[in-house]
């Protein structure tokens, strides 16, 4: 299990932070910051944490907003997501760390690299967007058949999303659905910051070595996204996962997990 502490912003609000890694040498070992999709906690990490943990000193924190991390609502934007990382890498003198952000987690991760350049030794991008008039959204049909019905079927119909029928779980098994402790206008406030966000003009400031990925069969964000990314990013890889959705870095982390670590081990420096 990770650690886990409070850490209070510079505004006072208080952010939930948990830390893993290689058995006796957190300290030492090579930071990798996971960024969760929106109106997610940590938890969203749960499945795949202890493939990354086993190499990397792996840090996540609660959005404001998620699971520890609560308190007065307010403009909340990919951007100031970003902010709050860096304080929480400050805080456990990380000075620069891999980054890999998924959905809008990898649209938080794109601020964190434009804004913050030299605290990312390496972007890995899942499943997300640059936002913006840019970006390619989901259907409208998709969106609708989201809003319907009730949470329960409003759950059925993300694990559609997030999953082929070839996963054995049930959305009650899933992490990647949403925090079900969020309010109402919590959930509002997530998804203000992520339809709000537009990196376009920004991504070709991006210095870190970045792999895009993303799963072919992805109707939450479409595919073309990736490619949008990979064009702007210089020097981006990009990686099209076949038959995977939205959640394709879990269900088919037997290929993504290795891929991921194999592109961090070519690319992050020695005691990074």
């Amino acid at each position: 299990m990770p650690e886990e502490f409070i850490h209070h912003a510079r505004d006072g609000f208080p952010l939930a932070v948990q830390v893993s890694g290689p058995e006796g040498s957190n300290a030492g070992s090579p930071a990798l910051l996971l960024l969760p999709g929106q109106a997610n906690s940590h938890r969203w990490w749960d499945r795949v944490r202890p493939g990354y943990a086993e190499a990397f000193r792996t840090v996540t924190f609660d959005y404001r907003g998620t699971g520890g991390s609560r308190g007065e609502l307010g403009e909340w934007t990919t951007a100031l997501f970003a902010a709050d990382a860096i304080e929480v890498l400050d805080h456990l003198g990380i000075h620069s760390a891999a980054v890999f952000g998924t959905s809008m987690g990898g649209r938080v991760a794109q601020m964190l690299a434009v804004h913050h350049p030299g605290r990312v030794t390496a972007l890995v991008l899942g499943c997300t967007s640059p936002g913006g008039e840019h970006a390619l959204e989901r259907k409208a049909e998709t969106r609708r058949w989201l809003a319907r019905g009730t949470r329960e079927e409003q759950q059925s119909k993300l694990h559609e999303l997030f999953y082929t029928p070839d996963w054995p779980g049930t959305p009650a098994q899933s992490t990647l659905l949403g925090d079900p402790t969020m309010s109402p206008r919590e959930q509002v406030g997530h998804r203000r910051a992520s339809d709000r966000h537009d990196a376009w003009d920004a991504l070709p400031s991006i210095a870190a070595p970045t792999l895009v990925l993303h799963g072919t069969e992805d109707l939450m964000v479409p595919t073309e996204n990736a490619a949008l990314i990979a064009d702007r990013i210089p020097d981006a890889r990009m990686r099209l996962v076949q038959g995977g959705r939205h959640g394709f870095f879990e269900e088919l982390e037997d290929q993504v997990t290795p891929e991921i670590l194999g592109f961090l081990a070519d690319v992050v420096p020695s005691g990074s």
